[in-house]
């Protein structure tokens, strides 16, 4: 049955003759006489809507493992156009959805067979698919256009009823499958009822004359507020179409700014332009649509489909295991060894971080003992996918300072030293004056002093001969105010860690981008991730750096052990003392009260009973965390797109009490 699957699939795909769904009522029909293929994978019920009367067919296909998993439940894939989308999706089930029930929906079998004969008996997809009258009075009479509203109702109510009843299926994975016609009717469900299903395939939608009809559906859902999970549609959509199809790109890309305006943190949109015409477009946009859909069904994303993190979709379903798996990548792995009480508090959080109760989180994991103990991932987080850093980045520029310091290429006291005095490059005749008031431990502790006018820098940042390599510090030591002790104040920003990085590449062998890859990175095992260069061509030392939520514990267990690793003193465990240690008060607003800083990494005390314990940091916007408790022995990581960050506090009232021994 697999090797028959793959050559229909090879012959759909081979194909250039168009699928049949054009608007005009067109079809064609063979004047060969032949016998059937039934199918014995496939189940056809009838089933009548219970509000119309009108009566249609599903094509019903179960996983291949469907009765001996009975405790097992499925996600569903819901089509229109059964009879022309059958053969493809029932391959792509095969080799690419292999635990996925797949539920076809006919067209309405009890219809006019004047109006069958005369258009063909796909005619009931005309008043089903569309939501909208037509303006022409023969045209509607004979169609019935509009009653979309009503189909729904029916998918709702009775196909989706008898389905949950009859198989095992996921409540919280359902998707709809649409093209043409079909995807129309993907985007009128999409606006107007959008719980329906959790994604949507909407490939080639006849939305021509639509758009401002679905611009009213947006408005009347109403804008996305992210402290109301109600007003977010919840669904992740792969929108497609041709790249022969003039006419229809500009409604359709109309319809995804409407989506894409919507700023909704629940709402991952993913746009497709597939080689082909409205028809020859079809299998390919099938094909690659499955694929889009495999990748919410699992925590492991497909190496060949490489999106932007916000392109990515949400899982439908969290990936929470107290007993990791080894990867063979330099992580070990034990079982969460915690008592009842404390595990099925952990487990219920991430319940309630996958329900979105503490904001937009993508991934917990948690380390006890240089042992990944467990790994969880939520919305856009993937075991095997870089997630970004923000300013967690600041942190590891400081281990690779410290690593700079173990080798020898700094020491300790230099730490005291003025900053220029690194850097061969700069003129000391042009800078401002105080300039030799700035150290690495200034800069390392936000505490440079640079003064510059917003405006003067917007004008002059981008300009990459200026600003290459120490023209960078150059620069900006020209362009700031007098170095003060007034000036050296906690000013929390990009510009200290850059000062930071500049002195790493002017004394490290080769260069920092090298430096990093050899002496941090590849000794860590970190290989897949992007670490974007600066204007001044050095490695950014604040942000813009993506990295495996595993190999962010590496980090975490890098500072854990002291600067160890395999025995081996990687960063120098004097300057990671000091580095995590709660040298200064941060003055900014948005940060806690009991939150110190280090040299780029933070510290607090989180108190537990009657005892505070000693916890170190390196923090990101959107929610990224790498926590350190020695005492505990405990490694935490977080990642987010969070705008609130707030995860922290249930870590410290749920997560780390689970460790403290009584």
């Amino acid at each position: 049955m697999r090797i028959l699957k793959l050559v229909v699939l090879c012959i759909i795909l081979c194909t250039t003759v168009a699928v049949g769904q054009q608007n005009d009522a067109k079809e064609l029909a063979s004047n060969i006489e032949g016998s059937s293929l039934i199918s014995p994978q496939i189940q056809v019920i009838p089933i009548t809507d219970s509000k119309n009367e009108r009566n249609y067919e599903l094509y019903i296909e179960l996983p291949e493992g469907y009765s001996k998993n009975e405790n097992k439940t499925y996600p569903v894939l819901y089509y229109t156009d059964a009879v022309w989308h059958l053969e493809i999706l029932s391959a792509c089930q095969e080799y690419m959805l292999e635990d996925v029930i797949l539920v076809g929906i006919s067209w309405q079998k009890n219809i006019n067979e004047d109006l069958k004969k005369e258009v063909g008996a796909h005619v009931s997809r005309f008043r089903d698919y569309s939501f909208q009258k037509s303006k022409k009075p023969d045209i509607q009479k004979k169609f019935q256009l509009g009653q979309a509203h009503k189909h729904l109702d029916f998918i709702r109510n009775d196909v989706m009823t008898y389905v949950d009843n009859t198989y095992r299926t996921d409540p919280n994975s359902r998707t709809y499958f649409g093209y043409s016609m079909g995807g129309e009717f993907g985007a009128y469900i999409l606006l107007s009822q959008p719980d329906t299903f959790h994604n949507y395939i909407i490939g080639s939608p006849s939305i021509k004359n639509e758009v401002p009809y679905l611009t009213e559906l947006n408005t009347a859902f109403g804008p996305f507020d992210a402290s109301n999970r109600n007003s977010s549609l919840n669904a992740n959509v792969f929108i497609s179409y041709g790249s022969l199809e003039e006419e229809a790109a500009k409604p359709i890309e109309a319809f995804i700014k409407v989506l894409k305006d919507r700023k909704d943190t629940g709402l991952s949109v993913f746009k497709e332009v597939v080689d082909g015409n409205h028809g020859t477009a079809f299998p390919m946009t099938a094909v690659r649509s499955v694929a889009w859909l495999s990748s919410i069904m699992s925590p492991i994303a497909s190496n060949d489909n490489e999106v932007s993190f916000w392109d990515i979709p949400h899982l439908n379903n969290p990936y929470v295991s107290t007993t990791p798996n080894d990867r063979n990548d330099g992580i070990s792995v034990d079982t969460l060894a915690v008592n009842s009480t404390h595990r099925n508090a952990i487990l219920k959080l991430s319940e309630e971080i996958f329900e979105g109760k503490h904001g937009n989180y993508d991934a917990v994991l948690i380390s006890h003992k240089n042992k990944l103990v467990f790994e969880s991932y939520y919305k856009k987080g993937r075991i095997n996918v870089p997630h970004g850093q923000a300013s967690a980045v600041k942190g590891y520029t400081s281990l690779v300072l410290g690593r700079a310091i173990q080798m020898g290429y700094l020491s300790m006291e230099d730490l005291d030293k003025p900053l220029i005095r690194f850097l061969k490059d700069v003129d000391p005749t042009k800078i401002t004056k105080g300039a030799e008031k700035i150290t690495l431990h200034k800069a390392l502790t936000m505490h440079g002093g640079l003064n510059i006018d917003g405006d003067a820098w917007k004008e002059m940042e981008n300009d990459s001969v200026r600003l290459k390599g120490q023209g960078l510090v150059q620069t900006l030591l020209e362009q700031s105010g007098p170095i003060t002790a007034a000036s050296q104040t906690y000013l929390y920003g990009n510009f200290n860690p850059m000062l930071v990085m500049t002195v790493i590449d002017a004394v490290v062998p080769g260069t920092a981008e090298h430096f990093i890859k050899r002496e941090l990175l590849d000794k860590l095992g970190i290989t897949e991730y992007t670490w974007e260069n600066h204007i001044s061509g050095l490695p950014q030392a604040g942000w813009r750096v993506s990295i495996m939520s595993r190999d962010m514990l590496k980090l975490g267990h890098l500072v854990l052990n002291k600067g160890k690793l395999n025995g081996e003193q990687l960063i120098s465990a004097a300057y990671l003392d000091k580095a995590t240690s709660g040298i200064v008060k941060p003055t900014q607003d948005w940060m806690p009260k009991d939150y110190r800083y280090g040299y780029f990494w933070y510290q607090t005390l989180v108190k537990i009973g009657g005892k505070s314990y000693d916890t170190t940091f390196a923090w990101g916007g959107g929610g990224q965390r790498v926590i350190v408790i020695e005492e505990l022995d405990l490694t935490i990581v977080i990642s987010g797109h969070d705008r609130e960050d707030t995860l922290m506090t249930q870590i410290a009232e749920i997560v780390i009490p689970a460790f403290v021994k009584r």
